[in-house]
C-alpha cells in the first residue's frame, strides 16, 4: 500500500536559513558563512548524506532484528563529491548535484558473514539509497505567488 510523506520547508528570514518540518519535528538548514549563510545548520547536500546514512543504519537495525542477528552497533561514514560549478551554472558539463557518494559500514557483530550479508541487504533495500540510485520523477505541481 502506497503511503505519502509530506514535509514543509520555508525560509526563516535570516540569510539562507530554511526550516524543514514533518510530523512535528524541525530541522534548520543553512549554508556556511563563506557561501553566504550563517552556519546555523548543515546544508541540504549534507542533510541528504545524513538521510542516506540514517536510512542505511535503520534498515540494518530492522533487518538484524528480523533475522535474529545479534548486532550491538551500527555506524556509517558517508562522503560525497560536489562541484559547485554545476549548481552555479559556470560549467554546463558539470552536473548540479553530487558526482559520487561513497560509504563505509561499521557493524559491531560477532558473526562476520552474517554482518556482511546484513550490510548488503540494507544497501539493496534502503529507500533513500534507492532514490539516489534510480531516477525519481520530481514534479512541481504549482507555483503560488503572493
Amino acid at each position: 500500500m502506497l503511503s505519502t510523506t509530506s514535509v514543509t520547508v520555508s525560509s526563516t528570514g535570516t540569510g539562507l536559513q530554511v526550516k524543514a518540518g514533518c510530523r512535528g519535528f524541525e530541522i534548520v538548514f543553512d549554508e556556511p558563512e563563506e557561501a553566504g549563510g550563517t552556519n546555523a545548520g548543515m546544508n541540504p547536500v549534507e542533510g541528504l548524506l545524513c538521510a542516506f546514512g540514517a536510512c542505511q543504519s535503520i534498515a540494518t537495525l530492522i533487518f538484524s532484528r528480523a533475522q535474529g542477528i545479534d548486532l550491538q552497533g551500527v555506524q556509517m561514514e558517508i562522503e560525497g563529491d560536489l562541484d559547485p560549478d554545476g549548481f552555479m551554472g559556470l560549467d554546463p558539463n558539470v552536473r548540479n548535484g553530487l558526482q559520487e557518494i561513497r560509504f563505509k559500514v561499521h557493524l559491531k557483530c560477532d558473526d562476520e558473514e552474517k554482518a556482511r550479508a546484513l550490510a548488503r541487504l540494507a544497501e539493496e533495500r534502503c529507500p533513500v539509497g534507492d532514490c539516489l540510485k534510480n531516477p525519481v520523477p520530481v514534479v512541481c505541481t504549482d507555483v503560488a505567488v503572493g
